[in-house]
């Protein structure tokens, strides 16, 4: 889907398609492919050294294995696009991989860019938002802006991009999990839309101000705030609920009740909170 989207795409602003990897095209993108007179190929290739750029839109587990199979026929000057969500130690090795490999001792330069997807392409298509890193990072984003989405360097490393993709996946992905427990049992008491009342004040709240008062605040009341979340726990299972998320929650606020016992904290920013939790209390100790 991301890479027949942003064929599409590139097509539509004039550019010349020299073809696709792909092992199990379907019909619609092979026709594609064809009426923008590319060919289809299922494996990379000399064919790529006729590509400026060349974007890869694969699963995070076979990039680095993808680039270092198309490394040895990119073109001089070569513009190596990943879109994959991969890992971003990967994204970094394969920066240096594109600046010093074997093909770089050739005489030839190319450039790998690092693209973070932070949106459904299904949803957004060409216009979902992109994150950008590497030394090619501003010519990547300008490639990409005619598309008519938001398109931000983030980084001059490879990885940068990715990186953030997964910082902010923690806020997403585990505020999307909450969501679920929440509203499943709101809707189990009946109380659904009175909830959204309730939770007016944090919706007018600017989210960094929102996440940095947590933060703040977590350590000197995490004692009474685990009792508050047992407490919500409990009231999900009077309701036929089994809570996944709340049990996670319950625990980290377990822990720094018992490191902040042990240890007090006594500072009183955002940066001295963050300092004494990472140390204190999701370090890993193995």
């Amino acid at each position: 889907m991301v890479g027949a989207s942003y064929m599409q795409a590139f097509v539509e602003q004039g550019h010349s398609l020299v073809g696709l990897c792909d092992l199990q095209p379907n019909a619609a993108v092979a026709a594609a492919v064809q009426a923008a007179g590319g060919q289809v190929h299922t494996a990379p290739g000399a064919w790529l050294a006729g590509a400026d750029v060349v974007v890869s839109a694969v699963f995070g587990t076979v990039a680095r294995s993808l680039f270092e199979a198309c490394l040895p026929h990119l073109g001089d000057g070569a513009v190596y696009v990943d879109m994959t969500t991969a890992d971003p130690q990967e994204m970094r090795e394969c920066g240096e991989l594109a600046q010093h490999g074997a093909h770089g001792a050739q005489g030839r330069a190319v450039h790998f860019v690092d693209v973070a997807i932070t949106g459904a392409v299904n949803l957004g298509g060409k216009k979902t938002p992109l994150l950008v890193a590497g030394g090619k990072a501003g010519f990547v984003q300008e490639l990409f802006l005619p598309f008519g989405g938001s398109v931000r360097v983030v980084g001059e490393q490879p990885g940068d991009a990715a990186s953030l993709k997964l910082l902010r996946s923690i806020y997403t992905k585990g505020t999307e999990a909450l969501a679920v427990e929440c509203l499943v049992t709101a809707q189990q008491m009946g109380l659904r839309e009175q909830l959204y009342a309730v939770l007016q004040d944090i919706d007018e709240t600017p989210l960094r101000t929102l996440m940095e008062s947590m933060v703040r605040t977590h350590i000197p009341h995490s004692a009474r705030r685990r009792n508050e979340v047992a407490e919500a726990q409990q009231q999900m299972v009077r309701h036929g609920l089994a809570p996944i998320v709340l049990p996670a929650v319950e625990a980290l606020f377990a822990a720094t009740a018992q490191a902040h016992a042990a240890q007090p904290f006594t500072g009183t920013s955002t940066d001295e909170a963050i300092a004494w939790l990472g140390s204190h209390v999701l370090a890993n100790r193995s």
